[in-house]
């Protein structure tokens, strides 16, 4: 069967080169008439009469990705219903749409890369030459024919695109058994592909076979993780046992593109479980529709952030405490990587941060003021009587991403962080500017303050970042 496959693509390549593929290169429906119907008319009186319950989240900022549930349309519609509402009659023309493999074992990731996809409402095309451009032996990306015979995850989304959308094509990703480099990779280039008319999705359902009450606790902590953009939270969950995803990889690399692409927080469309259809409790399946959010802080927010940052220095110096904030704002309450500067009479009086985003944006915020203010090892304590004199700065920082070649070094716009054997040191995009350098010397600055010889960024490990800087 595979012999034949293949034969049969290299056949259609020949003979249309120019072409998304030939009438035998289609991938025929797997789960039509048992996980949706595979009559086109009660197909479509479904779909649309789930779309027709739902009305559209009011929300400020982009949507940059989904995710989706893929259970039985009978369980999961109506939840999947409230994310593709999101995107109806939208511009996107590109879809990434990354799910688990149920049925088959493989290492690495299987895109599907020519031709198309059949369900009941038509034939949706595969856009080939970003599908292809995912392949990578080193990472273990290729092709796995086999992994889509009986595969559900990107099938039950299909219809809701065919419904929602006008003219698009698909970027069909199954995640088996990931390794680090077809995790990075996958990122990596997926990333380069994102765009204004693109999205991804990531399909998954939650929690699987608990009881009722089990379930919405085990989902809900998972939900919050994920609105809360921690991926480090999203592991631990899963790790403890504490919650379940069966799209685990999926879910984390669409968040880590999302974060990329400047989404600030995920927001919750709509949750329920199959104990809400069947009203069978015992055991149930949890299902959530979700979206990532790019939504730039305003000058309010700003501003928020960096009188949050002072009053804090202020609060902790005088008294040696810190009040607790009720933080409302969901911005604010997803984890973000954070640097606040303190300077007296323009000379640095403290710098302390946090390069990955471990903790929430406003935690951040307020445990590296105090830091700042009393950690900083190149400086003793800052004393009350010096708070008139201080200036505060806080910097939100981008992810971080490989540096590839040095001279797309922006100076002013990026930061560094460079790591070599146990040395690592970092400075902020502002730190070159300061002090006039170039490339070069900002990047042998760099390794002074590692501790490292100043030709040391030549083989040692870079990475690059920009920052939101708020002063």
């Amino acid at each position: 069967m595979v012999k034949r496959f293949f034969i049969l693509t290299v056949c259609c390549l020949l003979l249309l080169p120019n072409s998304i593929g030939c009438a035998e290169n289609i991938k025929e429906p797997s789960v039509a008439g048992t996980f949706y119907p595979a009559d086109k008319k009660a197909l479509k009186e479904s779909v649309e009469g789930f779309l027709s319950r739902v009305e559209k989240k009011q929300r400020d900022g982009k949507l940059i990705a989904l995710i989706s549930p893929h259970a039985g349309y009978r369980f999961s519609g109506q939840v999947a219903a409230y994310g593709y509402k999101e995107i109806m009659d939208s511009a996107i023309q590109k879809v990434i749409l990354i799910g688990a493999s149920h049925h088959v074992g493989f290492k690495g990731a299987s895109v599907y890369t020519t031709g198309s996809f059949r369900t009941p409402l038509g034939e949706v095309r595969i856009n080939e030459p970003l599908a292809k451009k995912l392949l990578d032996d080193t990472a273990d990306v290729a092709f796995y024919p086999e992994a889509y015979k009986r595969e559900h995850s990107i099938e039950v989304q299909l219809p809701f695109l065919q419904t929602v959308l006008k003219d698009f094509s698909i970027v069909p990703i199954l995640i088996g058994t990931p390794t680090k480099k077809t995790y990075d990779h996958l990122i990596d280039t997926l990333s380069e592909m994102l765009d204004e008319k693109t999205l991804i999705i990531a399909s998954t359902d939650l929690s699987h076979y608990h009881d009722y009450s089990s379930a919405k606790t085990m989902d809900g902590k998972i939900i919050s993780a994920i609105e809360r953009l921690s991926a480090g939270d999203t592991a631990k969950l899963l790790q403890n046992g504490q919650s379940e995803l069966c799209g685990v990889y999926p879910v984390l690399i669409t968040m880590e593109i999302a974060r990329r692409a400047g989404a600030g927080y995920g927001m919750l469309f709509n949750y329920a479980n199959s104990g809400d259809v069947t009203n069978e409790k015992e055991k149930v399946v949890g299902y959530a529709s979700m979206g990532f959010i790019s939504n730039p802080l305003s000058e309010k927010e700003k501003k928020e952030l960096l009188t949050m940052a002072k009053d804090t220095i202020e609060e902790y110096v005088s008294s040696g405490r810190v009040a607790e904030r009720n933080i409302q704002n969901p911005q604010f309450k997803a984890d973000g990587a954070v640097f606040v500067t303190i300077k007296k009479n323009g000379a640095l009086r403290g710098c302390i941060g946090n390069i990955q985003p471990v903790m929430s944006l406003s935690q951040s915020v307020i445990k590296n003021a105090i830091a700042a203010s009393s950690s900083d090892p190149r400086f003793p304590p800052v004393r009350k009587e010096e708070l008139k004199d201080i200036e505060v700065e806080v910097s939100i920082l981008s992810p971080l991403l490989p540096l590839k070649d040095t001279r797309g070094i922006q100076i002013g716009k990026h930061g560094l962080v460079i790591r070599k054997g146990e040395r690592s040191g970092i400075f902020l995009p502002q730190v070159a500017t300061e002090f006039g350098w170039d490339r070069d010397t900002f990047l042998e600055q760099l390794c002074v303050k590692a501790g490292l010889p100043k030709s040391a960024w030549k083989d040692a490990e870079l990475h690059i970042f920009t920052a939101e800087v708020i002063k």
